[in-house]
C-alpha cells in the first residue's frame, strides 16, 4: 500500500467518522476483495474466507470511530482480518482434532466389540462341549446370578458337588479357550 492510498483511506475514514455513510461504502469497495484474499491465503477455504471478511467488516464498523490514525486504516483492518482468520483456523483445527479423536475411539470400540463377539462365540462353543450338569451350573451361577447355595438347592445337590462342577467347568473352559489372544 502506498502513501497516496493511505491518505485516501484516511480521508474516507474521517468522512465516515463525521457521519458520511457513503464513505464506508467506498472503503468496502476498495478493501473487501483484499480482505477475502488475505483470509483465503490463511484458511485455504473460499467460503470461510468470505465469512471472515464479512465478520471483519462488522468489527471494523464497530471500532472505526476509535481509530486514532485514519491513514493506518489498511494495516489496522488487515490486522483484524488476520486475527479473525487465525481464530477460525485454530477453531477448525480443534474441530478436526476432536473428530480425529472421536474417529479413533469409535474404531477402537468397534474393534473391541468385534473381539468381544469372537470371544463370546468361542466361550459358547466351549460351553456346549461341557457335560450337561456343568453347563447348567455355569448357566445358573454366571448368567442367572444365583449364589452357590441357591444353585445347589435348585439342582438338589450338595454345595460341595455344585462347587466341584463349577470348578471343573471352569478348568475345562480354560483349556478349550486359547489365552494367547485375550486378557482376562
Amino acid at each position: 500500500m502506498n502513501k497516496k492510498e493511505a491518505i485516501t483511506d484516511g480521508k474516507l475514514v474521517l468522512e465516515y467518522q463525521s457521519g458520511n455513510i457513503k464513505a464506508l461504502a467506498v472503503l468496502v469497495k476498495r478493501w473487501h476483495k483484499s480482505f477475502c484474499e488475505k483470509a483465503f491465503w490463511i484458511l485455504k477455504d473460499a467460503d470461510l474466507a468470505k465469512d471472515i471478511a464479512q465478520d471483519s467488516w462488522k468489527t471494523i464498523i464497530d471500532k472505526i470511530h476509535k481509530l486514532e490514525n485514519p491513514e493506518s486504516f489498511g494495516y489496522w483492518a488487515f490486522r483484524i482480518v488476520y486475527t479473525k482468520s487465525m481464530d477460525a483456523l485454530r477453531a477448525k483445527q480443534r474441530q478436526n482434532n476432536f473428530l480425529d479423536v472421536y474417529k479413533n475411539e469409535k474404531e477402537q470400540f468397534e474393534e473391541a466389540e468385534a473381539d468381544n463377539e469372537q470371544i463370546k462365540k468361542e466361550v459358547l462353543k466351549a460351553i456346549k462341549c461341557l457335560p450337561q450338569n456343568q453347563q447348567i451350573v455355569l448357566q445358573l451361577f454366571y448368567v442367572q446370578n444365583y449364589s452357590l447355595k441357591e444353585v445347589s438347592k435348585i439342582l438338589e445337590a450338595s454345595i460341595g458337588t455344585t462347587k466341584s462342577r463349577l470348578f471343573h467347568a471352569r478348568e475345562k473352559l480354560k483349556k478349550k479357550i486359547k489365552y494367547k489372544d485375550y486378557e482376562y
